[in-house]
């Protein structure tokens, strides 16, 4: 419960302040360990939130940063994909991957949440967030371990890039059936209607999509046009007005369909391409982009996932327990399933399945816009962080020891 101390509210700016500067040196302190960032940054909201000190507590205001925040981390991720690589991931023996490392996993959280007797927004919540991997992530590790451009750390990318989507589209699904009358012809008729919606996006994006593959066609098209409108322009920083236009255009289109705004944004980010904008705007909206979200609103947001956190809601160990241990199992089986019936070796497999394990960033923010929208109590979200935290910490060491097996074989 903390230690009790007087629950006063520190001005806006003051609790800002606190927050960023704990959630940059928790965050630091983690980095220099070879850990994620985003780790000490939730710890950093933990000490400071109303689980310790209780000195910051989670206002509107910093629910608005927290939002933002969540905006540049999927634009974020959604640079890294390319819409390519996922159909790349869909053609032979790779889907039969993509496949099994999501709906062993989903299947395995689904049946957890029943078995525990929880409703079904609770369940299907807990399915999604121990099916989904962070390709924000999983890329992080592969760098850091040399293994990116290996042919493993190319299936694992390529495999999270699928689960990814797949999460996120069932996101804005479940996010536009009303709960209220949980009758199954309500469902029916809810859930039709969200796929309808979801039909419209999803027309929407490959219009775009093929708009822009056949505009690309002619030799660099689209950085021609944007580098004449960027000398018309005068003011400062238009590039990225230009890019965050083309974004919130279709978070805006995706909020007007009763989807999640992160949809959108998430769709639109994987459309900006090198081949599309030149790499020398993309690399500066990149990197701005990186700058923004990983030196404020990221560590706001991890910091503020701190604060909602409280360990005193987990009254269910049993529950606790289960989620881990189905998390890691499910996640690392169906990629090592998956790989086997691809053709992969055991050892090539197994090491899939372990760096598909992280859920890190993605996981965390989908269990943040479930508790947001009341789908899912406080125990649960509290659950579903330290399973997060646990796989995130987890991985690279039992993946770095993995690819070590793969090399003394070869």
């Amino acid at each position: 419960m903390g230690f009790n101390m007087p629950h006063f509210e520190l001005p806006f700016f003051t609790n800002l302040l606190i927050l960023l500067v704990v959630a940059k040196v928790f965050g630091e302190i983690f980095e220099r360990f070879k850990q994620p960032a985003m780790i000490g940054e939730i710890i950093a909201g933990i000490i400071v939130g109303p689980s310790l000190l209780n000195i910051v507590h989670r206002t509107e205001d910093i629910k608005v940063i927290s939002e933002l925040g969540i905006f540049l981390l999927v634009i974020i991720a959604g640079l890294e994909i390319n819409l390519d690589d996922i159909l790349k991931s869909l053609k032979g023996r790779n889907i039969i991957i993509s496949l099994m490392a999501f709906f062993v996993p989903i299947l395995s959280g689904i049946a957890v949440g029943y078995y525990f007797d929880k409703d079904i927004m609770t369940t299907v919540f807990i399915g999604l967030c121990v099916a989904i991997t962070a390709l924000p992530v999983s890329i992080r590790i592969l760098m850091d371990l040399g293994k990116i451009n290996s042919y493993i750390g190319q299936k694992i990318i390529s495999v999270a890039i699928f689960d990814d989507v797949i999460a996120l589209t069932i996101l804005g699904l479940i996010l536009n059936i009303n709960d209220s009358e949980m009758t199954l012809s309500n469902v029916v008729k809810n859930a039709s209607i969200s796929l309808l919606k979801l039909t419209i996006f999803v027309v929407i994006l490959f219009a775009a999509y093929y708009l822009i593959k056949k505009l690309s066609n002619r030799e660099n098209y689209f950085e021609r046009q944007l580098n004449k409108l960027l000398l018309l322009l005068k003011g400062k920083e238009s590039l990225y007005a230009i890019f965050f236009v083309f974004v919130l255009t279709f978070s805006t289109i995706t909020e007007s369909l009763g989807l999640h705004f992160i949809i959108g944004a998430f769709f639109a980010a994987m459309l900006i391409s090198e081949n599309l904008v030149g790499k020398k705007h993309l690399d500066s909206f990149h990197k701005t982009t990186n700058g923004l979200a990983m030196g404020f609103l990221a560590p706001i947001f991890f910091a503020g996932i701190g604060l909602e956190f409280n360990v005193t809601s987990i009254q269910n160990i049993g529950l606790l327990l289960t989620v881990i241990a189905v998390s890691y199992f499910s996640k690392i089986f169906g990629g090592y399933f998956g790989g086997r019936m691809a053709g992969l070796d055991s050892k090539n497999s197994l090491t899939l399945g372990i760096g598909l394990n992280a859920r890190g960033i993605m996981e965390l923010v989908i269990a943040n816009i479930a508790y947001k929208a009341g789908l899912i109590n406080a125990e649960v979200f509290s659950i579903l962080v330290i399973m997060g935290v646990l796989t995130t910490l987890s991985t690279p060491i039992m993946l770095k020891r993995s690819f070590k097996l793969i090399d003394k074989k070869s």
